[in-house]
């Protein structure tokens, strides 16, 4: 019965996921609005710092503060 109710599950995320693909109106982002004014591009190494540094870094300062309250929590008991 398991297998069936998560067969059910999957295919009504997949039909809900192409509905809202197949509904959704393309960004246009060819066509300037008034009052648009972009910065300048990103260089490689800006992207990649702020996309991949900069997540990863704040994931491991997360996990840290989260293993070291953990242990002292142990210590303690």
């Amino acid at each position: 019965m398991d297998k069936k109710n998560a067969l059910r599950a999957g295919a009504v995320a997949a039909g809900t996921t192409l509905m809202m693909l197949l509904m959704s109106s393309p960004a246009l982002a060819l066509t300037r609005d008034d009052g648009d004014d972009p910065g300048s591009g990103l260089s490689v190494v800006e992207t990649l710092g702020l996309f991949v540094v900069a997540p990863v870094a704040l994931f491991l300062v997360i996990a840290g503060l989260v293993m070291v309250t953990d242990k002292s929590r142990k210590q303690q008991g």
